[in-house]
């Protein structure tokens, strides 16, 4: 059961991969909600979408990795540059010219690039829980552990671990969305987020982790984010496990744009503080109108 079915889905090929997306609403400013981290779908969305095609043409995107779209074996499928192109077709499928972008962790990073490389297809991005490669350290109880070396425990963050997925896919997404999803009664989100994710395998996810960035140190995202022109919200939790709220600041002064920092929310306010989340985009939206 669905709170708003899609007027419209369909999917867009690129290099004998499918991409599939879902529109909501016939009219109004395009709202494109760019492939999100392939570790969940684009159901990940679901609090906003209904609120938002009442006003707005919204369309959501499956990243190739999960949900209806692809799953390519190859690291090199992920790269950065894909969901960009991705999300150009899909927009280009639909005769969008231009969108305001929402993404949320990495695909922040895919519509911020766009943004910069493509400038003329984007209105402004809403960035929430922020993740850009090397811009700051990352969160200190992430990097506790080495991700690819074979460790002699799983407790905790210790199951953030290359090794450890292929063990136990579904045991790391439990420890994993518990810590994105701390805040009390959040048992209904944690295991949307668990069976999402439970739609792709480590093995997909790990090619996700291994692909390319166009960016290979802090000077060369910083060079991305000085090519931002249109204007950008970065929307964080103060109590983000997953990506440092200061990596959500540092963006938001780097473009030039506003940051929006929630007391006491983790890693998914989209789903946690639909209501803020909601309004924040619809008020950004508004003012391209």
């Amino acid at each position: 059961m669905r709170a708003r079915y899609p007027d419209a889905e369909g999917f867009i090929e690129r290099d004998g991969v499918k991409v599939a997306y879902e529109v909501f609403g016939a009219a109004g400013l395009a709202l494109v909600f760019v492939p999100i981290d392939g570790l969940v779908h684009s159901r990940a969305w679901k609090a906003q979408v209904p609120y938002l095609a009442r006003t707005f043409r919204v369309v959501t995107i499956d990243p190739r990795g999960n949900g209806r779209s692809d799953r390519p074996p190859s690291a090199a499928a992920y790269a950065d540059t894909e969901f960009v192109a991705d999300t150009i077709a899909v927009m280009d499928a639909l005769g969008l010219d231009r969108a305001l972008l929402i993404g949320i962790c990495s695909s922040v990073w895919t519509a911020l690039l766009m943004a910069a490389l493509h400038p003329g297809r984007v209105l402004g991005v809403v960035a929430i829980g922020t993740w850009v490669p090397f811009l700051t350290p990352p969160h200190p109880d992430r990097s506790t552990y080495d991700f690819d070396q074979v460790l002699d425990t799983d407790e905790g963050w210790a199951k953030n671990n290359r090794h450890y997925w292929r063990r136990d896919w579904q045991g790391y997404l439990e420890f994993f969305f518990g810590e994105l999803l701390h805040e009390p009664h959040s048992t209904k989100q944690r295991e949307d987020c668990v069976g999402w994710a439970m739609e792709t395998n480590a093995e997909t996810y790990l090619s996700f982790i291994d692909a390319p960035y166009s960016s290979s140190c802090r000077e060369d995202t910083e060079a991305v984010l000085a090519q931002v022109k249109c204007p950008v919200l970065t929307i964080h939790g103060r109590e983000d496990h997953c990506q440092p709220w200061a990596r959500g600041a540092m963006v938001a002064e780097l473009t030039q744009g506003e940051l929006l920092l929630l007391e006491g929310a983790g890693h998914l306010p989209n789903a946690r503080e639909p209501v803020v989340v909601n309004h924040a985009i619809r008020e950004i939206g508004r003012a391209h109108v």
